[in-house]
């Protein structure tokens, strides 16, 4: 009866957090900072001291994590059997405009326990200070103790309809609907935290209501950029066009897209670099579920 009364409380949840629409935000404009000035601040930086705030966390591997991001922010990756993929998404774009205030953030929140970003006061709770660096099994993300900080700490924050049941970290939620991101929830963090406009087609279990895939896309990815929010099993499925039903899972940035008869030729960034993926029309327009354009 509880797994019921949950079940129904999800879908009612659902049909009132439908984002049909998009969500307004600031115009984007121009880059805040650049990579250079956050290298230049990192280096002034003592990257041996501990901190009592995080007591987990190693100031090496911390600090390795965010000159590896720096270096190369790509490699932002969610790790194995958890819900985080939304964050890492959000972080991509984060270090594509303001990659110095990204550090300065992630710097005081290693100090201080908390900080502010574009507004947004992050005061995570004692269970996220106790958890971050002790992620264990997830691939690379045990090392990247900076990667661990910064999606707790966000999932932590940000609150959808998914985390109605589970507000409230304890262990082993990352990998539980606590940590999961709905669409709206994405647009909403990709607004506060990059200032820019952000719209979306789509929602969480109906697909985009676009007659044509392939076209919507072409027309706008110039001018925008596009975050796709998709099926995850069609990127490590052999048998692209036998997709049983599913619900979307994955967050992935649309960079080129181009079509020869009927097959569809996708790059985007995923988690770790960018790849290219080839699928029929047909098949693109049976994973993708939501279409978030944000303004550049």
């Amino acid at each position: 009866m509880r797994t019921q009364f949950k079940l129904i409380s999800f879908v009612l949840l659902f049909l009132v957090s439908v984002n049909p629409k998009g969500f307004a935000g600031d115009l984007f404009g121009e880059i805040i900072s650049t990579k250079e000035e956050a290298i230049a601040f990192l280096e002034k930086i003592d990257q041996t001291k501990e901190s009592t705030i995080w007591p987990n966390i190693k100031p090496k591997l911390f600090y390795d994590n965010l000159k590896l991001n720096l270096g190369n922010p790509g490699s932002f990756y969610p790790g194995r059997s958890t819900n985080f993929c939304g964050y890492g998404a959000v972080a991509y774009l984060v270090m594509q405009k303001d990659p110095l205030g990204y550090v300065k953030l992630m710097n005081e929140l290693y100090d201080k326990g908390e900080s502010s970003f574009n507004n947004n006061q992050f005061k995570p709770s004692k269970e996220i200070k106790k958890a971050a660096g002790t992620l264990k099994f997830k691939g690379v993300l045990d090392i990247r103790h900076a990667e661990q900080m910064w999606f707790l700490v966000l999932a932590d924050k940000f609150k959808g309809y998914l985390n109605f049941f589970n507000r409230r970290f304890s262990e082993g939620d990352e990998n539980t609907f606590w940590a999961a991101t709905n669409l709206a929830k994405f647009d909403r963090m990709v607004n506060k935290l990059c200032g820019t406009h952000v719209s979306a087609v789509g929602s969480d279990l109906i697909k985009p209501w676009v007659k044509d895939t392939y076209n919507y896309l072409v027309k706008i990815i110039d001018n925008k950029i596009i975050s796709l929010y998709i099926n995850n099993r069609i990127i490590h499925k052999n048998n692209h066009d036998k997709i049983k039903f599913s619900i979307p899972t994955h967050y992935i940035i649309l960079k080129g897209i181009r079509r020869s008869g009927n097959q569809v030729t996708l790059r985007y960034w995923d988690y770790g670099g960018d790849t290219e993926l080839q699928i029929s029309s047909r098949t693109l327009k049976k994973i993708i579920f939501g279409i978030i354009t944000i303004d550049k």
